[in-house]
Order: structure tokens, then sequence, then C-alpha cells
């Protein structure tokens, strides 16, 4: 069986943000590209990701006492910065799928960034891993039975 490499099902080249880019930015972006995790790039090195639901988690309660104008203003000076993972784990595009699903599901992440060198170059999520799962052809599994 051909072993199958991060760097065929990784998506190229993905959509980054900068650490200074604002939460409601960063919201709107993930929103308008249909994706859940954004890679925080600096210089163009990786310097941290941020996900949907580190963004969710930044927004403020329903019970909180300030008024809406109040908190537009504050979240408008929120940045990605200072909520973000910095120094995420990352993959090369020489692994295998199977090292990637294997990394994810220790840690509980839902993509990885693929770095060359010092370079971004893609990201690998599960939703990739699914498609290769999907892509395989399916093979019958007898019990073992005497």
């Amino acid at each position: 069986m051909h072993k199958k490499l991060v760097q065929d099902w990784m998506t190229p080249n993905p959509i980054t943000i900068q650490p200074k880019t604002t939460l409601p930015e960063a919201h709107r972006l993930m929103q308008q590209s249909h994706i859940r995790r954004l890679p925080v790039v600096h210089n163009g090195r990786l310097v941290g990701i941020v996900t949907l639901g580190d963004v969710r988690e930044a927004s403020p309660s329903d019970a909180s006492s300030l008024s809406i104008y109040e908190l537009h203003y504050l979240l408008a000076k929120l940045t990605v910065e200072s909520i973000m993972t910095r120094e995420p784990l990352t993959i090369s595009p020489q692994a295998s799928i199977r090292q990637a699903a294997q990394i994810m599901l220790e840690h509980k992440i839902g993509g990885i960034p693929v770095i060359e060198g010092e370079r971004l170059v893609g990201i690998i999520t599960e939703s990739d891993i699914f498609r290769v799962l999907a892509q395989e052809p399916e093979t019958e599994i007898l019990p073992a039975y005497s």
C-alpha cells in the first residue's frame, strides 16, 4: 500500500492572520472562509494558532453588566495575540497521515500547521484525515472463527 503523506492531503498556503488582528476580524474571516482555525504568522514565521473555539471563549458572557457599546469597544481592542496558542504543534509535509492522526488524537486537537524549515506551507485537519479514509477502498474484515 502506498504511504499517504501530509503534503498530498493538506490545505496548501492556508489563510493566516497577524498577532495584532482583532478578535472580531479573526471571527469574521473564519466565518467568511468557512474555517475553524487560523495560523498566526509574524514576519513570515508561525507564532501561534487561534481556533473558532478560542474566539468564542474570549467573547463576553450574556451576564456581563457592560453596555453593548462598551462590549464592542473592548472586543475591538482585543487581539488574537492575547488568546492564541503559542508555539503550536507542527508537522512536516513528509510525515505520514497516520502520524498526523496520532498527534491529533493524542493532543485532542483538530488541526496541525505544516512547516517546512521555518516556513508555513499548509495545514492538515481532521477533515483531511476523513477525506483520506473516505477514499480508501473498503476491505472486508472477517471474524477469526475456526
